[in-house]
């Protein structure tokens, strides 16, 4: 493709709305280092920036249908590396990063891509998933990745594969009853998933429901919940940028994890509710065109990748941001394009180049039309 091409097909609105959210994000880095007074994220994430710049662009050029060979490898390459963790050292009571060198690899990352390239792709032309009991294998495929990250443990990223697995089934064509009373049936098995978690995990699911405010700061997983929200509150309307609104009590901006899981609140505390809508109108822009790709791409993996990839990154940002008011539990889950971290900020720059991918190549190629049902088949 040449290059006068390329910038003529590029979906633009996917550009911009990413270097938006990019630039957010290292606003809101530069915040939590102001107010460490001792951290220096923000030049290690704009190194990171523009590492992930170069993947995303790299990803729009080579056409992806020659993904759909390398699907089930790269998926199965990536259980591997789930696998491989756990001989590692364990940081912070966790298995979740392999080092090399100077740089950690978070295979969780790789896991998420991975995985949507291998359920688009046996999704693709089947229809046993018509059936009830062809929802099995999909299923049985999202466990194997689940039930590996959820021991690491990593609540939040085992929590994606889920809503991922039922918009890409929804949109091969899956029957919506069928896919009801799998909801239900996850609901009443859901005290196995509880006997699964481990302590840690189950005192941020109880912090939820037992959360009040005012009084004494609560101490464990109760006082990132306090300062999240205290945080938040601090900017107002408009954010301390705007107003020039500064406390004395340095504690009273101390946040735990400020720049990777909380960095919402940054913005919030620098920008205020203003700026937090405009960032959830970004998000809901570049879903929508996410979207948009989708229903225009013709041929059936990359349709199927490309809702993969929207509902991957709108379960993220909808699990981080509701952590963050008290919406959601607390889990180590970063917001995508925004929070602190190269794994997620690479992966998440591989997945837009992906979609940009789709997008530039919509067309169809000479095979069975997919996603055309009757009430019989």
């Amino acid at each position: 493709m040449k290059i006068s091409e390329w910038f003529r097909r590029i979906p633009w609105t996917v550009v911009i709305c990413s270097l938006i959210l990019i630039v957010a994000g290292l606003i809101g880095i530069a915040r939590g280092d102001e107010l460490s007074r001792r951290d220096d994220h923000f030049s290690r994430q704009l190194v990171w920036t523009l590492l992930a710049t170069a993947v995303m662009i790299v990803a729009t050029w080579v056409p992806y249908r020659r993904l759909k060979v390398l699907s089930y490898p790269l998926f199965g390459g990536s259980l591997v590396l789930l696998v491989i963790v756990y001989f590692i050292p364990d940081r912070n009571g966790a298995h979740r990063w392999i080092p090399l060198g100077p740089l950690n690899l978070q295979p969780s990352e790789l896991a998420k891509l991975g995985y949507i390239s291998a359920l688009a792709h046996y999704l693709m032309y089947r229809r046993n998933y018509r059936r009830l009991t062809g929802l099995l294998p999909p299923f049985l495929l999202t466990m194997i990745p689940v039930g590996l990250i959820l021991r690491e443990p990593d609540l939040g990223t085992s929590l994606l594969f889920l809503p991922v697995l039922f918009a890409m089934l929804f949109a091969a064509g899956a029957r919506p009853r069928h896919l009801t009373l799998i909801v239900l049936l996850g609901v009443a098995t859901s005290p196995l998933l509880w006997m699964g978690m481990s302590a840690e995990q189950k005192s941020r699911v109880v912090t939820l429901f037992v959360q009040r405010d005012g009084g004494a700061t609560p101490q464990g997983n109760g006082y990132h919940l306090h300062q999240s929200k205290r945080v938040l509150a601090l900017g107002g309307t408009w954010g301390s940028k705007l107003t020039a609104i500064s406390l004395e009590d340095r504690l009273a901006y101390h946040l735990p994890a400020a720049q990777t899981d909380f960095v919402f609140c940054l913005i919030g505390e620098r920008w205020g509710l203003f700026g937090c809508v405009m960032i959830l109108c970004v998000y809901t822009v570049l879903f929508a065109r996410g979207l948009w790709i989708a229903g225009a791409t013709r041929e059936p993996f990359g349709r199927l990748l490309a809702v993969g990839i929207v509902a991957l990154l709108a379960s993220q940002m909808t699990i981080n941001t509701g952590m963050t008011v008290g919406l959601m539990p607390i889990t180590g889950m970063t917001l995508p394009l925004i929070s602190y971290g190269g794994s997620s900020l690479v992966a998440t720059c591989l997945a837009l180049g992906l979609l940009m991918n789709i997008g530039m190549r919509p067309g169809y190629e000479i095979t069975p039309e997919p996603f055309r049902f009757t009430d019989d088949t």
